[in-house]
């Protein structure tokens, strides 16, 4: 594959070589003979013999430098061509690198024409994918340490009951039923962002943005009393209708109220705010409690991306949550962002409204 390009950039400079020689020959046979004519009979001299000598030696000169010409010409388009096919070159190999598994291969972006800024966007690339990579194996990793906590609790229960250990009491079936509501869980979120990534059959209908959030904060309002979390609202019903997938729209707020729900301490407060600017509908919620690094809140809503794995845990967080808010979101032409202090995590969402709204009234 090397050599055929280089091979076919040589065979476009060849030609044109050949091209500038055939016109020079033209000239000098037709302009240059026929001056010479003209010079002749001018001092009287016959221009019969000395004419033929002329075109021969002239023919004889122009063979000579013509073949030095190509000989030239293909030598420096050689180095000059290959020079400029070595990015090429680099991106076959780190391709190839790539290929078989090695995301840090780079290449050297020196120039800054076209083939400079191709390398430049292959680097992105790469980095893209090794990122990616790595996001995977974490949440290989992680997905493997979820399953493998509840899985070992089941089976030592199991093992216990069978042996008469464990007397087979209400107690026990409880924590039974407790670990395979956890690995039911897990798998639910891992089949909710295959089907978020997927993008496929969003029902779009007016949506209120504002009594959805009502409704889903219901649902964890006996959660947030046990946590003794001060839940205070700002919802402008009927002033954030968008055109929206319901049941995914509630997916994402739900999925926002359970991140705050989990990271927000006992005795913690929450914030949740609805609000219409510039033609978008906008979504707030702010919770207590300790803030997101500043080295994760760029990857947050990255697929499988967990800060602090340790802390994660700790919280029940599987990393898919947020993934899914996000895919969502896009989905319907939305935003999604996060703000974050040491003691405050702000996230929001943005959905663009219909040229003429209808208010929904909750």
């Amino acid at each position: 594959m090397k050599q055929g390009m280089l091979l076919k950039l040589l065979a476009i400079n060849v030609p044109v070589v050949a091209l500038v020689i055939l016109v020079l020959w033209l000239v000098l046979d037709t302009l240059a003979a026929d001056y010479f004519s003209i010079l002749m009979k001018e001092y009287r001299i016959s221009p019969t013999d000395a004419h033929q000598m002329f075109v021969h030696s002239v023919h004889r000169y122009l063979l000579w430098t013509s073949i030095g010409a190509l000989i030239l010409g293909a030598l420096l388009s050689f180095l000059l061509t290959q020079m400029a096919l070595r990015p090429l070159y680099e991106m076959i190999k780190t391709t190839s690198l790539i290929a078989r598994g090695d995301y840090s291969s780079r290449v050297r972006a020196d120039s800054h024409d076209e083939i400079g800024e191709l390398a430049g966007a292959f680097n992105r690339m790469a980095a893209s994918l090794e990122r990616v990579e790595q996001l995977r194996r974490n949440m290989v990793s992680d997905v493997a340490h979820e399953l493998r906590t509840p899985l070992t609790n089941i089976r030592g229960y199991m093992e216990a009951l069978q042996d008469g250990v464990v007397p087979p009491t209400q107690e026990t079936f409880q924590l039974l039923q407790e670990e395979t509501l956890r690995l039911i869980s897990l798998v639910e979120n891992l089949l909710q962002l295959a089907r978020a990534d997927a993008r496929l059959n969003l029902e779009l209908e007016e949506t209120d943005i504002a009594e959805l959030t009502s409704r889903a904060l219901k649902k964890f309002d006996l959660e947030f009393r046990q946590k003794q979390i001060r839940v205070s609202t700002q919802l402008s019903e009927g002033a954030t209708v968008a055109p929206a997938d319901r049941e995914k729209l509630s997916q994402v707020i739900e999925n926002l109220l359970k991140n705050a729900l989990q990271y927000t301490p006992e005795g913690g407060s929450v914030s949740v705010r609805t609000e219409t600017i510039d033609r978008t509908a906008k979504f707030y919620i702010q919770n207590s409690g300790p803030g997101i690094g500043t080295k994760d809140l760029p990857f947050i809503f990255e697929r499988f991306y967990r800060g602090e794995k340790s802390r994660s845990r700790d919280f029940g967080g599987s990393g898919i949550g947020l993934a899914i808010v996000k895919e969502i979101l896009e989905a319907h032409g939305g935003k999604v962002g996060v703000q974050s202090t040491t003691d405050t995590t702000l996230f929001w969402f943005s959905l663009p409204l219909r040229d003429q709204p209808q208010t929904i009234s909750s």
